[in-house]
């Protein structure tokens, strides 16, 4: 069935009890062999990270937050996957409703707060999972956790998922966990990146092997907090930045029904100001560390504008829910289409088209998921 008729009756639906549907049927077609040749995965090898991706196409973090369904999400046509974000201890994030529509600017707003059945159910859920492609974790904390403690849960995290993650994602900038966003402050910053790469070093020395870490931030950043990011991330030597999470501003929605609702704004009127933030870090970090735009990208020429502006790779969410799973498709026709376009312009391989030498690290695989 065309997602363009099905739109209408999951739109009827409440979003959260339309998510919780569409993966259950997700699950349904998958284990009935009737995905994967609905949506083939497209080969466009990508470096990012020192991992080779399959497509620079992949999944955002918080469409399956335990990874109860990476099986039947990897078939539709991702080049990676990100799930979580997972926190030590399972909790039921804030209370219903939690998730908003704003349809006529094709945008989403939650305050959903990290719900999740915490990290050993996460686990058992990967191990259970046949996927052998890439997969991210994103890691938090938990709610009842103070800021202070931030670390403590953060390293629980990291040295569980460890053996299970291609790359894991440090999340700070969700807006919906009680100042969380004040650990991408400077002087707090450093002091988490500091604690996790401690751990992080000693977890690879263990395992023998790599696991590249990122990290994911807001959109909602000065230009002096985004100085202080880029300085954090080539101080430790993090391999990733993932720009962005949602954002609190209503600009461009503000007369919409649901806009004076609580929590993250994602969707079609973030891709802007995200893709702005995006193009800061690249002009400071210069290529020290790998960027995946995220953020807005409801359109195939959305996606290009976040390669042209820096990132080796895209995530999607938002732009699903209103475009349906050929949106990766077209994400990926278009990039090809870009690749082409820049190599016919100067004869020469750009930055997209070969990382072969960001690996930083070698010691073994990081695609181990």
């Amino acid at each position: 069935m065309s997602y363009s008729l099905l739109r209408p009756y999951l739109f009827s639906m409440h979003p959260e009890k339309a998510h919780e549907w569409t993966l259950e049927n997700l699950e349904r077609l998958h284990k009935a062999h009737l995905l994967g040749f609905a949506y083939p995965r497209q080969s466009m090898p990508t470096n990012c990270m020192g991992i080779s991706l399959m497509n620079p196409v992949g999944m955002a973090a918080g469409l399956d937050k335990n990874g109860e369904y990476i099986d039947a999400l990897a078939e539709l046509g991702f080049g990676f996957l990100e799930i979580g974000t997972v926190t030590p201890k399972p909790q039921a994030g804030n209370e219903r409703p939690r998730m908003f529509r704003l349809a006529d600017s094709g945008a989403i707003i939650n305050r959903m707060g990290f719900n999740n059945d915490g990290v050993d159910k996460m686990i058992t859920n990967i191990e259970r999972a046949k996927y052998k492609g890439v997969l991210g974790i994103n890691i938090g904390k938990n709610a009842t956790t103070p800021v202070e403690r931030a670390l403590d849960d953060y390293v629980y995290c990291l040295e569980r998922v460890y053996p299970y993650a291609s790359y894991i994602t440090i999340n700070i900038s969700s807006p919906n966990t009680a100042n969380l966003r004040n650990l991408q402050g400077a002087n707090e910053l450093a002091h988490l990146l500091d604690g996790i790469k401690t751990c992080h070093t000693k977890l690879a020395n263990e395992y023998g092997y790599y696991v590249p870490l990122a990290l994911k931030i807001a959109p909602d950043l000065e230009i002096s907090q985004i100085d202080d990011i880029a300085k954090n991330l080539i101080d430790f030597d993090i391999d990733g930045l993932i720009a962005t999470n949602t954002t609190l501003s209503r600009v461009g929605v503000e007369d919409q029904e649901y806009a004076h609702e609580t929590g993250g704004l994602s969707g079609r009127p973030l891709s802007h100001q995200s893709t702005l933030v995006l193009t800061s870090f690249a002009k400071r970090l210069a290529g020290k560390v790998d960027l995946i735009g995220v953020g807005g990208i409801d359109t195939g020429d959305l996606a290009v504008r976040k390669l042209s502006a820096g990132a080796s790779a895209i995530q999607l969410y938002s732009g699903l829910i209103y475009k349906g799973p050929s949106l990766v498709q077209d994400c990926i026709q278009s990039i090809a289409n870009y690749k082409e376009r820049t190599l016919t312009m100067t004869d020469e391989p750009n930055d997209f088209d070969d990382l072969s030498n960001t690996n930083k690290h070698d010691l073994g695989s990081a695609n181990k998921a």
